[in-house]
């Protein structure tokens, strides 16, 4: 992103800041409790971002006393959105993104990362997190390629027909679309498994997309995960879940080398990449695939 803020809440002023202090102000959306944890604002605090809050600090606190690796995997997953969006675009000929549940800005998003590749790249980020939308279209104003659209990623025809996408995205051409850790955000009763298919059949012939999720052999770090970031949120969180779980959710996939794996190893190119994840606790498991005809 390339403007600074700093958020207006008499509660924080939060250290590790990715962003300067010069630049304009936000005021936080009416209504926005920052009392409750935020998912989105729990993955800014464990990558060291400042929009954040005491609640969400104290959340991943007693996150990391059940599961420790907690802070390695988001910086593992944050790595594996960049390679993977470098790929889509320098290799696949990728132009156009819509990333689900896209969470909180941060350093190296999805617009950037594929603007490096060709700076005529169009990416729509999607999140009901009414702070994402409120520092995301802040931070965008200055980019006319890129948009933030407040709504629930499971309504897939809102998405799709909302002025964002009608604006941005050529639905004739191909388009990757991301659900990158937001799935284990969602019960089982929403059927994450639908939505990546209902998703898949909107999307043009040469789309891709990337799919993976929180998982653990364990069941009593599923459970254990599951209970406290459900009552931690109060109920916006679904479940962690098995390898075979997002085997399922990516039947609409034809996936490409080296297909489902846990995600700090997906292709990783360069001395620059963090060492594999190395945990018995749990991982981010997933892949990356053109979506079948």
């Amino acid at each position: 992103m390339n403007a600074g803020f700093t958020t207006l809440c008499d509660t924080a002023q939060l250290s590790g800041a990715p962003w300067s202090r010069e630049g304009p102000r936000v005021s936080l959306p009416y209504g926005v409790d920052v009392t409750v944890p935020s998912v989105a604002r729990m993955y800014d605090s464990l990558l060291g971002g400042r929009d954040n809050y005491p609640a969400d600090r104290a959340a991943c606190d007693e996150l990391l006393e059940h599961v420790p690796s907690m802070r390695e995997l988001a910086l593992n997953n944050r790595q594996f959105l960049r390679r993977v969006v470098h790929t889509l675009a320098a290799e696949y000929g990728i132009r156009q993104f819509i990333d689900h549940g896209s969470g909180l800005p941060t350093q190296d998003n999805v617009h950037e990362i594929a603007q490096r590749v060709d700076r005529d790249s169009r990416v729509v980020y999607v999140d009901n997190d009414p702070i994402v939308r409120t520092i995301g279209g802040v931070l965008l104003e200055t980019n006319e390629r890129t948009a933030v659209l407040q709504a629930d990623m499971r309504d897939t025809d809102m998405i799709f027909q909302s002025e964002p996408v009608a604006r941005l995205i050529d639905l004739n051409e191909p388009v990757a679309a991301l659900f990158v850790s937001v799935l284990h955000c969602l019960p089982d009763s929403d059927r994450p498994a639908d939505l990546v298919a209902r998703v898949a059949r909107r999307l043009p012939a040469g789309s891709m997309m990337v799919v993976c999720q929180l998982v653990s052999d364990s069941a009593y770090v599923r459970d254990v995960v599951t209970q406290l970031m459900d009552e931690q949120t109060q109920g916006h969180w679904g479940r962690v879940r098995e390898r075979q779980d997002v085997a399922d959710f990516c039947a609409p996939l034809e996936l490409v080398p080296p297909g489902l794996v846990e995600v700090s190893t997906w292709r990783q190119s360069g001395p620059g990449d963090a060492p594999a994840q190395r945990s018995w606790e749990w991982e981010e498991f997933g892949g990356v695939g053109f979506v079948r005809r």
